[in-house]
């Protein structure tokens, strides 16, 4: 009984750990919910604190809360924001859908450090986790509001820069690799030719739009439903409260968050959150894509296609002596099914608004928060790893793109569709490139026909 303590809520006593600032309600959940040993992200811990903290200042500043308790909290709140009382918080993400197993357990852990920092007993409630640490608030508020705000942090601070990072790499390759022609493909096959940079061009296109998307991402989660409470018509809430929360909220954090224009809606409904993750699987697709254009080019090393080396990072077979193969690469089609699947599940989560509170509000925040982490942490790899170290095989290319039929298509304007196609099957069925098979069928003159197969030329709008 020395390892525990008893501790008191409104269904009862409960045995809690001695050493824990966590209380009866955080010791029900965690006996109810021993499900998946998943916890609350770090990004998610240090929203909630940032919320706590800014209520406390905000009932101080309305003459609710004494300055004494209130100060306490806001200092307790602040070694939730920092990480120092990560090991509190012990919840699994499968729990009540409204979160309120979370909120509680935060408010139970601050009260008890607040109480000791006023030199109280852990249990002794000299700061309430309802009455003090809860005040003019309710778990139906504080989650979803945590949840936008934990996932401004994380755009902002990881995933906009791991963005940006990979958006220059590429901006970088298409300058570098531009004087490079290649063959272009579609359907995976031989199309007209490109250039190496315009491939990388395009690469980082898909990213800027991405960056894009965070914009209409963070626009959207920018609104907060702090100020709604129960239902969302804020009982027990003074008058400007959610105001005075949110503008310390953004004094602290430098964020640019405002309040729901309808606490209805912010509370009933997930739109926003459904929304962000909507545009993170946009930008997991367009690095799927761009990951597996780039495997495909660096195929081989021998019988592929064998245009780009890839930075050599790691034995790639267990059996075969010698073999590399494309991990990175790999690793982000992984993260990117992975933020496809988190999308799913997300989109079935916002669904779950019945009446005046959706439900499935944990598992929506893991989901976002794992997504954003996970897109970031792959973009800093996909660069350090990959990108960075790409070598182009210039006479590789310039070998396919000779061969390469597809280039009859710049002889069409001068001979025609059905002469062209001629020569190309010729030149297949023969085994030589259709500049020869041209030049001896004598289509054009030497010059013209120079003119009118100019591979970089083909590049460019050139009729």
């Amino acid at each position: 009984m020395s390892d525990y303590r008893i501790e008191r809520d409104s269904m009862g006593e409960m045995k809690v750990p001695a050493s824990a600032y966590y209380a009866a309600q955080t010791q029900r959940a965690v006996e109810n919910f021993p499900i998946s040993g998943i916890r609350f992200p770090r990004r998610f811990i240090q929203a909630l604190g940032l919320v706590k903290r800014s209520a406390a200042r905000a009932n101080m500043d309305l003459g609710l809360l004494d300055k004494k308790r209130g100060e306490a909290i806001v200092q307790t709140a602040q070694e939730v924001e920092s990480g120092k009382l990560d090991g509190e918080f012990v919840l699994d993400i499968f729990q009540t859908g409204s979160g309120t197993s979370t909120n509680m357990n935060g408010n139970e852990v601050i009260a008890n450090r607040a109480s000791e920092l006023l030199g109280a007993a852990i249990g002794s409630k000299e700061v309430h986790p309802n009455d003090h640490v809860n005040m003019s608030q309710s778990s139906n508020d504080v989650i979803p509001t945590a949840i936008h705000v934990a996932a401004l942090l994380s755009l902002r601070d990881d995933l906009r820069p791991a963005l940006l990072k990979l958006h220059g790499c590429f901006v970088e390759k298409a300058r570098v690799f531009d004087h490079i022609i290649k063959s272009g493909r579609t359907h995976l096959m031989d199309a007209t030719p490109v250039r190496l940079g315009q491939e990388f061009a395009g690469y980082a296109s898909h990213i800027q739009h991405g960056l894009s998307r965070l914009d209409r991402a963070e626009a959207s989660l920018s609104e907060l439903a702090q100020g709604g409470t129960a239902v969302g018509t804020g009982v027990n809430t003074p008058k400007g409260f959610a105001a005075k929360v949110i503008d310390h909220l953004n004094a602290a954090s430098g964020l640019q968050a405002r309040e729901a224009d309808d606490h209805f809606e912010a509370q009933g409904g997930k739109d926003a959150v459904v929304e962000a993750s909507g545009l993170l699987k946009v930008i997991a697709c367009s690095l799927m894509k761009i990951a597996n254009d780039i495997r495909w080019l660096a195929s081989g090393p021998r019988c592929g296609l064998g245009e780009i080396a890839l930075p050599s990072i790691q034995p790639g077979s267990s059996i075969m002596p010698g073999k590399v193969n494309p991990v990175v690469c790999e690793a982000v089609t992984m993260v990117a099914a992975q933020v496809i699947g988190n999308d799913t599940a997300i989109t079935i989560g916002g669904q779950g608004g019945n009446f005046e509170l959706n439900v499935y509000m944990p598992m929506m925040a893991h989901n976002l928060l794992q997504s954003i982490e996970l897109l970031a942490n792959v973009s800093h790899v996909f660069v350090d790893k990959c990108l960075d170290g790409i070598v182009p095989d210039e006479d590789r290319c310039q070998e396919l793109v000779e061969k390469n039929l597809a280039v009859c298509t710049a002889l069409a304007p001068a001979i025609g569709y059905d002469k062209a196609a001629a020569l190309s099957k010729r030149a297949f069925k023969e085994g030589r490139n259709i500049r020869d098979v041209a030049r001896e069928e004598k289509v054009l003159s030497d010059e013209e026909l120079d003119r009118q197969l100019d591979l970089r030329a083909m590049t460019e709008p050139n009729l």
